[in-house]
């Protein structure tokens, strides 16, 4: 009797426990069964047009386009006067400086009164010239009649040949009175050559702005004397006009032509500015390996020579298909993407082109549209399946 009343409840107990195993069992399986069939969620993006900009990144100084060096025009005068000061913005034709006139208007006295004299000489030349003239056709008619009354008779032959040689002496007379003119006539045109150019002097010691532009340098000093040999007494940036002389790395150079666009970024300035690509020079440095280009500053307000600038020149724009750029993966076989269609993934090999800050352009490969995983470094394999979570631009 007591091992029956063992046997019964042990019994009843491996009854009960044996359903509930199997229950267990099964519901693990079931489980694992829905998380095989759960795809991980993976985010996507869709091809779509974007505009895209390709640019050139470069850097450099600000110089003016060109200097103009103001030297005086004549040599040995003081200095009496200055006129403007560096930071003046001066106009073509201003006078910057004044030099001495005493020595020119001294010289120009002398010259009055050589000109008066060699004009009394033509004076005197022309008076002498029409005496001789009068007198050679005077002797020429003696001449004429004593030889008509040799051969009436009348006359002798001496007579006769003294009226000849007179009439030819008297003839000389007239040459050398009309060298003589013409000499005194040659001195008056000295005199007054000498006298424009003492004029032409007199006028050179205002010292004028060749140019419009504002004066960045002045090396004149009151009292000194102006001389062209030494340092420019100005110098002048041609009509304000301001450029950038920016450094390219030597890949990006034969991408860049005159007439694109740049934004000019200033240390302390608020806001970019704006250039055009004006020359873009025909060698590369040696040593740096890098080539260089000149921008045009197209508005010079608030802008110094000599300040750093950060160009980006603008090579190209359009709007094209674009993907984001951690889209592109990149392998052995060139780049490529991973294209969504439905819930499965596939690998497909792309041509791409312009870079625009996180966006890349799609030449070949895609159409718009098309849907690829945001991130090609994801644990994604070709033909797995995804739950795709649309991106959030």
């Amino acid at each position: 009797m007591r091992s029956l009343a063992f046997v019964l409840p042990l019994a009843l107990t491996f009854g009960l426990v044996g359903p509930a195993i199997a229950e267990t069992a099964a519901a693990a399986t079931d489980i694992a069964a829905t998380a095989t069939q759960i795809a991980p969620a993976i985010t996507v993006s869709v091809v779509e047009k974007r505009v895209l900009r390709d640019r050139v990144i470069a850097s450099g100084l600000i110089s003016a386009i060109e200097n103009v060096q103001v030297a005086p025009l004549i040599e040995g005068q003081p200095i009496e006067a200055l006129l403007v000061d560096i930071g003046d913005v001066v106009e073509v034709g201003q006078v910057l400086a004044v030099l001495s006139k005493s020595t020119l208007e001294l010289q120009k006295s002398q010259f009055n009164a050589s000109l008066a004299s060699a004009r009394a000489t033509v004076a005197q030349a022309e008076a002498q010239m029409l005496e001789a003239r009068s007198s050679a056709d005077e002797a020429q008619r003696v001449s004429q009649r004593t030889s008509a009354l040799r051969q009436q008779g009348t006359a002798s032959q001496a007579a006769a040949d003294t009226s000849q040689a007179n009439a030819i002496s008297a003839t000389a007379r007239v040459t050398v009175a009309v060298q003589s003119l013409e000499a005194a006539r040659a001195q008056v045109a000295l005199v007054e050559a000498q006298m424009a150019n003492i004029d032409l002097q007199l006028s050179r010691t205002e010292v004028k702005a060749p140019v419009s532009g504002e004066v960045t340098a002045r090396n004149a000093r009151v009292g000194s004397i102006a001389s062209a040999a030494g340092e420019p007494m100005f110098t002048i940036i041609r009509d304000n006009a301001l450029e950038v002389l920016a450094d390219v790395a030597e890949a990006d150079i034969m991408r860049l032509a005159p007439g694109q666009t740049a934004h000019l970024r200033l240390v302390g300035a608020s806001e970019p500015l704006t250039g055009t690509l004006r020359m873009v020079e025909p060698t590369i440095g040696v040593a740096s390996r890098l080539g260089r280009v000149r921008i045009a500053v197209d508005d010079e307000t608030g802008v110094r020579s000599g300040m750093y600038v950060e160009a980006e020149i603008l090579v190209a724009e359009h709007d094209v298909i674009a993907v984001p750029v951690t889209a592109v993966g990149s392998g052995p076989d060139g780049t490529s993407v991973m294209k969504v269609t439905g819930d499965s993934v596939s690998r497909l090999p792309v041509q791409t082109g312009i870079r625009d800050g996180g966006w890349v352009e799609i030449l070949s490969g895609l159409t718009e549209a098309d849907v690829v995983v945001t991130k090609a470094g994801a644990f994604v394999r070709d033909g797995d399946r995804i739950n795709p979570i649309p991106a959030m631009n």
